[in-house]
């Protein structure tokens, strides 16, 4: 298993080890005592899936109280995959990054509390799973607008697929300071 760590403090980019044959091929998505020797020594309380199809935008979605550090990968399909720090005393607060997670690179991304996160599908459907550190709590949840200027995501679609709650979001900006984190 190769764990990169990213431009954001405490986000990990994961590349697990993959056994293949003709049969197909065998992965670890989770294993504790090898997760924690590479600083991922979080109890996961929550397990999700996501079924997506094309052009399908999440997010940006975060907790606060109560935040949630995930461990995310793709069962089927591809998806753009973006993390953005809304630590307000971290060097790198209002910063994001995006990945490329699909079922073919089997890689995952650990997002530690902290971070606002979401993705658009890339594939005709993808299966996402996500493992959270704390349950979801809709009263603590927040949402910060897909599109905020002020992020400047460079998402790779023009006209995604919302709910209205992510949709009509408010801009980083719109949001009390005191529901980011310190």
């Amino acid at each position: 298993m190769q764990v990169i760590k990213c431009e954001l403090d405490g986000l990990l980019l994961i590349v697990p080890d993959a056994y293949a044959d003709a049969r197909g091929y065998f992965l670890e998505t989770w294993h504790q005592r090898r997760y924690a020797a590479h600083g991922i020594d979080w109890q996961f309380v929550q397990d999700n899936l996501s079924f997506s199809r094309r052009g399908v935008l999440r997010g940006l979605h975060f907790q606060n109280p109560t935040p949630q550090g995930k461990l995310v990968s793709i069962l089927h399909g591809e998806v753009f995959d973006v993390a953005v720090d809304i630590r307000r005393s971290s060097p790198t607060f209002k910063r994001w990054q995006g990945f490329i997670l699909s079922a073919e690179n089997k890689h995952q991304l650990f997002i530690p509390p902290g971070f606002a996160h979401g993705f658009v599908v890339l594939s005709e459907t993808a299966l996402c799973s996500y493992k959270c550190t704390d349950f979801y709590s809709q009263k603590n949840e927040l949402t910060i607008r897909w599109n905020d200027p002020e992020l400047g995501i460079n998402w790779p679609v023009t006209n995604p697929i919302l709910s209205t709650k992510d949709a009509t979001a408010p801009l980083l900006c719109e949001l009390p300071p005191d529901r980011l984190f310190p």
